[in-house]
């Protein structure tokens, strides 16, 4: 019978050896105020096993054979350890190392890299996920097909993607009856989404920016941010929220917006 699983304490703990590792433990606190911060803590061992063993979580700022040897000694199981991250000083990767499922390490990876602009590295087999990408829109009344797949392949093309990586689109409600919206839709061969201004409107302390005229004509303060991150969140059961990659591009008939969440794709 395998022990009973006792979640990790919301606490956790960011360990760093060197200077970059210290700047990265600064961002890392300006995200979470309420980490502890131990800068080449003495004895280090002892330091880290110490917290590691009251249940805090980790963030170890350092190279993964030296949190290995640190940590072994005192690891019980993977029901009762708390999530252990390593992060490079650079913060370039985010890898779990302890805990990933039971303990919840790999979704605190994802978030971590999320904040951070890293990269989450999960080594497990199983529960394989992956970024899912949703662009919202929006339109000036009568928009032609052609504005908004100008405005889309612009926006991809400046950041490094292509049609094929969006799994799905979205707007609000007022424009269920544009034609072009369901021909970009068919286009791309992805599923589109309409979400009445209510929903938009909870997204507004999260948009690069708040307009007051839109808000006035839709009831939101945003169409194109809001509508991708209100779909991202939807796609997937997912404890962390959807992360807008791509703030509001616009022409003279369109915006668009990319936000991106980690899952499977069905």
């Amino acid at each position: 019978m395998r022990p009973a699983h006792h979640p990790p304490s919301e606490a956790f703990t960011v360990v760093s050896l060197t200077e970059p590792g210290r700047a990265l433990a600064e961002r890392l606190l300006a995200h979470w105020p309420d980490a502890e911060h131990l800068y080449r803590p003495q004895p280090f061992q002892e330091a880290v096993q110490t917290r590691f063993q009251q249940g805090r979580r980790l963030i170890l700022l350092c190279a993964a054979g030296i949190a290995v040897r640190t940590l072994a000694p005192a690891l019980r199981d993977k029901y009762r350890d708390p999530a252990v991250l390593v992060m490079d000083e650079h913060g370039r990767f985010v890898v779990p190392i302890l805990s990933g499922h039971e303990g919840g390490a790999n979704e605190w990876a994802r978030q971590i890299g999320q904040a951070l602009g890293a990269q989450c590295v999960i080594t497990g087999a199983q529960r394989y996920t992956q970024p899912l990408l949703v662009a919202g829109l929006g339109c000036n009344r009568g928009c032609p097909l052609e504005r908004l797949l100008s405005l889309l392949d612009q926006t991809l093309n400046a950041h490094g993607l292509r049609r094929e990586d969006l799994s799905a689109l979205a707007s609000i409600e007022l424009k269920r009856d544009e034609p072009a919206m369901h021909q970009l839709a068919a286009a791309l061969a992805v599923p589109i989404q309409f979400y009445p201004a209510s929903i938009l409107a909870a997204y507004g302390d999260r948009l690069s920016q708040k307009s007051e005229i839109v808000f006035r004509e839709t009831g939101c303060h945003g169409v194109a941010e809001a509508a991708a991150l209100a779909h991202a969140e939807r796609l997937i059961e997912h404890p962390f929220p959807a992360e807008l990659i791509i703030p509001k591009q616009k022409n003279p008939d369109a915006t668009l917006a990319v936000a991106r969440i980690y899952g499977n794709r069905d």
